[in-house]
């Protein structure tokens, strides 16, 4: 398929994600622009806190075994070193797997209303999320246990050293502070973002715009139609294919924008993969790509909120 020309839509989002973080766009792979919010710093860090305490309670847990089965010594011998090494895989896995299983969000991430997502639009893959929470190792938690640590390097050297932890520290933390996507070291080398999650609220204008009618091939294919007058109708599997995520990036391709031209380009882009990937073999005239589009609109938003009224929403495509 070729690339579409992308859509300009306007810098806002649905629900409380209107107020929070800087608009920014991003041109997915498909060439649709969609629009997030960069998480704010401060949401990051109450996030990071959040997730800092239920680490260090586990941590907690973790040295009590071992001083368990260190006869109560963990200063020196095996104990300490698989101490040490169990935190280790402790904090790296634990932000890891969250991240990876939780669709992009740690418990702290998950509670402030933050999403891990790919800088380029496409699904967050897997070894983005590993060196993204690498980077964090140096970003944090080095300085973090050298300043910790007492008498690193006797007296005298310590003060320098912590004096140079302290700074190593302050330096990262106002990355995010110097980039519009409030992006920090990780962030940049695992070409990742932390977005504010928008609320499952969707444009209205868009799902009252679903079609009265649409072309009489496309009808007499649909099987079980979604809801009386609305269009072609599409079965429960054509609905389980997609999810909040692409429904959020149809909302932006449907809306009016200054270009009409690139605007129908991204329409009929947009129809023919869906079709391809619903299995709708139906043939959509030009006039009707728009009309499909709305009805298609129209019945994943009513699929997708009953899914959440029982606790089953999808994500995105990518999401089991």
């Amino acid at each position: 398929m070729s690339r579409a020309a992308p859509t300009r839509a306007p810098l806002a989002l649905p629900g409380d994600a209107a107020e929070r973080g800087t608009p920014v766009e991003v041109v997915t792979p498909e060439g649709v622009p969609l629009v997030f919010r960069a998480a704010p710093v401060g949401d990051r860090l109450a996030a990071l806190l959040i997730d800092l305490l239920l680490l260090a309670l586990a941590l907690v847990a973790l040295g009590l075994v071992f001083l368990v089965v260190g006869d109560g010594e963990l200063d020196g011998g095996w104990a300490e070193t698989g101490f040490l090494l169990a935190a280790f895989a402790l904090r790296y896995g634990g932000f890891t797997v969250f991240e990876l299983r939780g669709r992009g969000a740690t418990p702290g991430k998950r509670l402030v209303g933050l999403r891990v997502v790919d800088a380029a639009g496409g699904p967050l893959r897997a070894e983005a999320v590993l060196v993204r929470n690498l980077a964090r190792e140096v970003e944090v938690f080095l300085p973090l246990s050298v300043l910790l640590v007492p008498d690193l390097g006797g007296e005298a050297a310590s003060g320098w050293v912590r004096l140079v932890a302290a700074a190593w520290t302050f330096g990262f933390s106002m990355v995010p502070w110097l980039n519009r996507r409030r992006l920090r070291l990780g962030d940049f080398v695992a070409g990742t973002m932390v977005v504010v999650v928008p609320r499952a609220t969707l444009l209205a204008d868009v799902a009252r715009a679903a079609p009265a009618a649409a072309s009489t091939a496309a009808r007499a294919s649909a099987p079980e139609p979604t809801s009386p007058g609305a269009g072609p109708a599409f079965s429960p599997a054509q609905l389980e294919v997609y999810g909040v995520f692409e429904l959020q990036v149809l909302e932006d391709v449907l809306r009016p924008g200054p270009d009409r031209r690139a605007r129908q380009d991204a329409l009929v882009a947009v129809a023919a993969r869906i079709r391809k990937k619903i299995g709708w073999a139906a043939p959509v005239a030009a006039a009707d790509v728009e009309p499909f589009l709305r009805a298609y609109y129209a019945a994943l938003r009513a699929h997708l909120e009953r899914r959440m009224l029982l606790g089953g929403a999808k994500s995105d495509k990518h999401a089991k």
